[in-house]
């Protein structure tokens, strides 16, 4: 088995996890399910589903219109992509017990690690959907016979490009509660931005949140991904 299929059963697997933890706890202390922590997972792995329905689409396009249809697809497909990624890091910034209360009959204990599990898997979700794109700009690039492109300085400025963007996309989200979806009202969605960032110590919040998550997701990339990469076998 590759490296990269070995990874993809690992992202399956802590999402499995991850979710069962969210409803065996209802199961198992009879409390009613966190409808928001289940909403919010399936939130963390739509990217995911994007992205693999951009490649059938853009793949059927190519043959059927052209090369020209293909790469518009793709394009498009990549940027409803991109806008719905941070959903997936988002996850982090709900690492905390709100959903429980003062007589909760869940032990501290299973909250902590369904919790943790939870904010994980968006971060698993986020780098493997990192490493795919990668995947796809280098063959796209350099071609399917050249399996060291992968440990470039292009690959690796797309990486860092891509985890600094979602980061941004946190920070939209958390802060100013904006939605992939409000891109369809600029206006409104430029009027929040421009009303939040009124002042300098709001914008020196915004740029050291920024760069925390940056740095934090591209040392967890460079933890998950750093030693397969070597060893990655492009698709032919």
């Amino acid at each position: 088995m590759q490296p990269g299929e070995q990874l993809f059963l690992y992202v399956v697997g802590f999402n499995i996890y991850a979710l069962g933890l969210i409803y065996l706890r209802g199961w198992l202390y009879q409390v009613p399910v966190y409808r928001p922590m289940v909403l919010n997972f399936f939130l963390s792995v739509l990217p995911l589903g994007i992205l693999l329905v951009t490649l059938v689409v853009a793949g059927l396009a190519d043959e059927l219109a052209g090369r020209w249809a293909g790469i518009a697809v793709a394009a498009v497909g990549l940027l409803a992509w991109l806008l719905a990624l941070p959903n997936a890091s988002y996850l982090i910034t709900e690492l905390n017990l709100n959903h429980r209360r003062e007589d909760d009959s869940v032990p501290l204990w299973y909250d902590i690690i369904a919790v943790l599990s939870f904010a994980m898997s968006g971060v698993v979700n986020t780098v493997f959907n990192v490493l795919l794109v990668q995947i796809g700009f280098v063959v796209a690039f350099f071609g399917d016979d050249d399996d060291r492109a992968m440990e470039g300085a292009p690959a690796a400025a797309l990486a860092i490009l891509i985890i600094a963007a979602v980061s941004v996309g946190i920070y939209l989200g958390r802060y100013l509660r904006l939605n992939s979806w409000d891109v369809r009202s600029p206006r409104r969605m430029w009027t929040k931005v421009a009303t939040h960032f009124d002042s300098w110590s709001a914008v020196g919040s915004f740029a050291l949140f920024t760069a925390m998550y940056t740095i934090f997701l591209g040392l967890m990339y460079g933890l998950i991904v750093g030693p397969l990469v070597a060893s990655i076998t492009l698709p032919r």
